[in-house]
């Protein structure tokens, strides 16, 4: 395993990558209607990716067809982009995209409800990302991966969810996948010890149900193999000697204040 530790000039242009994701996002998110396909979502994405200057990092990556992945309710992650896939209300979105800003790359996800959802499919998605959160309060130097792994996995099965562990989050940088592999769940070894520098791609898939997953005939939408609902939560994060930087919040999650909330911190009225 080799685990690149990004140099001061690499970080900026990864965070700037970052940036412009989170803008992406916080852009895409708001789009979503029922009615609306999953290719116009695409569509959308794209010209927003582009008009940053930057370049889609999933359109042709190991053959993928689009730059957006657009996961409706029991779809996990990689739906491919369809004009026939219509999006209704009640159902959760799933939108995962990365961008390429001047040679590197930034990874994010978001699950997103369109209209009224169920308190189940809320619960889900608030918890789901708030597993992320409970994951990177180890991500800090001179602890060890699997701290993070165990935090996620731990807080997600206390409440009866299935934590997907045939897709993992990853290292990032010039390459969109890097090493280590990050699972989402508790690991029976220690795993590589987190050093300044390094960039990694954390991404809890969480499943109202089983923690079983199968492959559709498109061999990219991965779906729940009980059909029931999956969030998805995902940030490009730095490893410092303290708190982890995070690259992808976007800006109505930094307004807020809520990742303070999310990580324990007292926040000022």
């Amino acid at each position: 395993m080799s685990v690149t530790i990004k140099s001061p000039q690499e970080i900026e242009l990864m965070r700037e990558a970052g940036k412009i994701l989170a803008k992406v996002h916080e852009q895409l998110g708001k789009e979503l209607k029922p009615g609306m396909s999953t290719l116009e979502v695409d569509r959308l994405g794209e010209e927003m990716i582009r008009s940053f200057g930057c370049e889609p990092s999933f359109k042709g990556y190991q053959g993928y067809p689009a730059s957006i992945c657009v996961s409706i309710n029991e779809e996990v992650v990689h739906g491919i982009p369809r004009a026939d896939r219509i999006i209704e209300e009640g159902d959760i979105v799933s939108l995962d995209a990365g961008v390429i800003y001047k040679g590197y790359q930034s990874d994010a996800a978001r699950t997103h409800g369109v209209g009224e959802i169920s308190d189940d499919a809320k619960l889900l998605i608030e918890r789901t990302r708030q597993s992320f959160f409970e994951g990177i309060k180890f991500a800090t130097a001179g602890n060890h991966l699997h701290q993070i792994s165990a935090a996620i996995g731990d807080y997600a099965e206390s409440f009866g969810y299935g934590v997907v562990r045939d897709l993992c989050g990853h290292g990032i940088g010039k390459h969109m996948h890097e090493d280590p592999e990050i699972p989402n769940f508790r690991q029976f070894r220690r795993g590589i010890k987190l050093r300044p520098g390094m960039t990694l791609a954390i991404e809890p898939m969480v499943d109202l149900g089983s923690a079983e997953v199968v492959w559709m005939d498109d061999d990219w939408t991965v779906v729940t193999e009980d059909w029931s609902l999956s969030a998805h939560y995902e940030n490009t994060i730095l490893i410092t000697d303290g708190e982890p930087e995070i690259f992808t919040l976007t800006e109505s999650e930094i307004a807020t204040g809520r990742w303070n909330q999310y990580l324990g911190r007292q926040t000022e009225a």
